[in-house]
């Protein structure tokens, strides 16, 4: 496999070039190489090697990474290096008019008049932290475009029909051949009779005035499921924006905001908590209250718990996302020191502190 060149050296140009300089380059170069112009057998390498480097360059994003990484930086896998769909005359015709050489090679743009997808839409929901942990119900107020129920999205009075339209012969677009110095050029435009729809509206839908959609205020219920966490998305099918020519409508994608718990702390589905206790409890050892997200429940912690030791309550945690099970929860325990003593706490203190053969010093400022 021959080496692969770089991109800049492909339109004798660096870095430092300007979109401007990249465009120039590539319209001098597209030209010299394009297959209908020279006739040399590595004419057409040439020209997809050159649209190839242009494509990546005119991106910003797709120059920076490669700027910045080279080939790999484009997920480059060798052979051609064209990614799925790439066409060079694609290139060439979008900067030469529109339009393709005699050969043949056209704009792969689809058809004006074909279904055309609604926008998808996009809401924010915000939920508690128990509400994300055992799913919810909530009503959404969506403002989109609907199909027009009147004329069924045609965007013709019901009754009436719609007749092609005999400029483009349904197409949508007209095609304009033009002879010029570099060959025949076939420049394809929208039609300005049909704009583009192919189809002529003899009277148009009152409802929608022609437009086949019309805006409506709609509530939407949405079932959050159990699991779910801060940020992740849920798609509703065709709850979008409607389509056109009769396409099918977007989606509606639900972004899902947790509120932060006072308590809690989450990752994954592992819950995270801290739970203050005494000296006494840390020493002796006790019973103590632990909050979960099903209520508190008692955990005896043993003698001698030193603070910052963690135990894990199992299956006490978040149920994890479309799955029957559930994780954990660890609380972590740390020790309080009271700011003020009564007489009888000093005294019983300074007594253990005698025993343990601990001397209080409070002149001492400073322990080396």
């Amino acid at each position: 496999m021959a080496e692969k060149r770089d991109y800049y050296e492909v339109l004798g140009l660096n870095k430092n070039s300007t979109d401007e300089e990249l465009k120039k380059a590539y319209r001098v170069l597209a030209k010299k190489y394009h297959p209908d112009i020279n006739k040399s057998p590595e004419a057409e390498t040439m020209f997809k090697e050159v649209g190839e480097a242009y494509s990546i360059l005119s991106d910003p994003e797709k120059r920076r990474q490669y700027d910045q990484y080279g080939f790999e930086g484009l997920n480059y896998s060798g052979g051609s290096g064209f990614s799925g769909g790439f066409n060079p005359f694609d290139i060439f015709n979008d900067l030469f008019g529109g339009g393709g050489f005699s050969s043949g090679f056209t704009s792969s743009s689809s058809r004006r008049n074909a279904p055309i997808r609604g926008r998808d839409l996009r809401e924010y929901v915000t939920i508690t932290f128990e509400e994300a942990a055992f799913g919810t119900k909530k009503t959404l107020n969506v403002t989109r475009n609907e199909k027009c129920a009147d004329c069924k999205g045609t965007g013709a009075k019901n009754g009436t029909a719609m007749k092609m339209c005999p400029q483009c012969k349904g197409t949508g677009t007209m095609r304009v051949q033009q002879n010029t110095m570099f060959g025949q050029m076939i420049t394809e435009t929208t039609c300005n009779k049909c704009n583009g729809r192919g189809k002529i509206i003899e009277e148009n839908c009152p409802a929608c005035k022609g437009m086949g959609s019309v805006k409506t205020n709609r509530k939407i219920d949405i079932t959050i499921p159990k699991g779910i966490d801060n940020g992740q998305i849920i798609s509703l099918r065709e709850q979008g924006e409607a389509g056109q020519n009769q396409g099918p409508a977007g989606d509606l994608l639900v972004n899902i905001q947790v509120l932060p718990h006072s308590i809690f702390k989450r990752q994954n589905t592992t819950v995270y908590c801290s739970i203050p206790i005494s000296y006494t409890q840390a020493v002796l050892g006790a019973d103590i209250d632990v909050p979960t997200l099903d209520g508190n429940v008692t955990y005896g912690i043993p003698e001698g718990t030193q603070t910052g030791t963690a135990f894990t309550l199992k299956n006490k945690g978040i149920p994890a996302l479309n799955r029957d099970t559930r994780g954990d929860e660890i609380f972590e325990v740390y020790i309080t020191v009271p700011k003020k003593l009564s007489k009888d706490e000093r005294e019983a203190l300074m007594a253990y502190a005698d025993v343990c053969g601990e001397k209080n010093d409070k002149k001492k400022k400073r322990i080396f």
